[in-house]
């Protein structure tokens, strides 16, 4: 968990990668991984690790298999800083203003991380109007506090540094909770998963994408440029199994294991690569579920539609309250994601 940890706690909005990037590069090349390590002009890490043959024959071209995982997480920039000091901020990523209230966020500047406070526009509730009471703010309505005068703040913060929520890593039950789950989880995954492996007869490139949160952007380039036979995207999923969701709903199960995402917005999974994964899943005794998100996509939708198509495969995590900093994910759907993503890579 201690990696997981770290991951999570480096901030990297869309654009601004580079803080998770480099805690991701320096663990795999420290730990010698990879055979080479590279970064492509949208600032995707690219890990190509050549097959370790056990069997096969060493004549044969080795299947050239892309695994990513999107390195941003969602957060915001700073679009202006007013008279008094305050930041107003622009998404990048999807929101719900609803879980924005009274929140602690950090301000990444070029002179070091400011602590600051977000909230909303308007009257506290104390003079609020019932009108006031019901309305739920625009993200654009809300601003960030520095608890510095304008003339310090303009001297520490310029347009366009980014700004993130700031919540701890925790073990709660059988769980982890924290910010960015989604998709440090991916990210976690895919390490562990070239960790765990012995030999394979594939070449694999692990990518770490960028900007996938502001539309897939990363993973387009990145698969041009390793023109894979399979991909396997790396991400995570809504888990709704919670109160008020109706039980059709809830997309996944905590702790049924990681999911195999038939279906989502921007993609339809290969049904043979989902058979591949089942069996062997069942095979190794591994946890494993399937899963259809009726919204939302993830890298693999643009790495499918890459160059003259490549069978594509999605994997997920499910995780509770996404997008928020209190993202939930139980300890079994992490372990059976890496071990099913090193079994299958073994028989590739």
């Amino acid at each position: 968990m201690k990696l997981l940890q770290t991951l999570t706690q480096t901030p990297s909005v869309p654009g601004r990668e580079d803080r998770i990037r480099k805690v991701i590069q320096d663990y795999i090349t420290t730990n010698n991984l990879f055979d080479e390590v590279s970064i492509d002009a949208m600032g995707s890490l690219i890990g190509v690790r050549k097959a370790r043959r056990s069997q096969g024959n060493p004549g044969t071209k080795p299947v050239r298999v892309m695994l990513a995982a999107h390195m941003d997480q969602i957060g915001f920039l700073v679009r202006h800083i007013d008279e008094n000091g305050y930041l107003r901020v622009n998404p990048v990523g999807g929101f719900d203003a609803r879980n924005l209230f009274a929140r602690k966020v950090r301000v990444c500047c070029s002179s070091g991380d400011l602590p600051g406070i977000m909230n909303a526009s308007g009257k506290p509730i104390h003079i609020a109007s019932e009108a006031d009471k019901k309305k739920i703010p625009e993200v654009t309505e809300f601003f960030v506090d520095l608890g510095l005068n304008a003339e310090q703040v303009k001297a520490k913060v310029v347009i366009g540094d980014m700004v993130v929520l700031d919540g701890p890593f925790e073990e709660v039950g059988h769980s982890v909770v924290s910010q960015c789950l989604d998709n440090r989880i991916g990210c976690w995954a895919q390490i562990r998963a070239i960790e765990n492996l012995r030999s394979h007869n594939c070449d694999i490139y692990a990518v770490w994408t960028v900007q996938e949160e502001v539309g897939l952007r990363g993973a387009q380039p990145a698969a041009f440029g390793v023109n894979p036979d399979i991909a396997v995207a790396c991400d995570t999923t809504l888990c709704c199994k919670t109160p008020g969701v109706p039980d059709e709903d809830r997309v996944s199960v905590s702790g049924d294991g990681v999911c195999l995402h038939v279906m989502d917005g921007s993609m339809i999974s290969d049904i043979g690569l989902i058979d591949d994964f089942e069996k062997i899943a069942k095979s190794r005794d591994i946890k494993c579920q399937r899963a259809i998100l009726p919204r939302g996509g993830q890298d693999g939708a643009v790495i499918q539609r890459s160059r003259s198509g490549v069978r594509t495969i999605a994997l997920a995590c499910p995780v509770k309250y996404i997008h928020t900093v209190t993202e939930m994910s139980h300890k079994d759907d992490l372990d059976s994601y890496h071990q099913l993503l090193t079994a299958w890579l073994e028989t590739v």
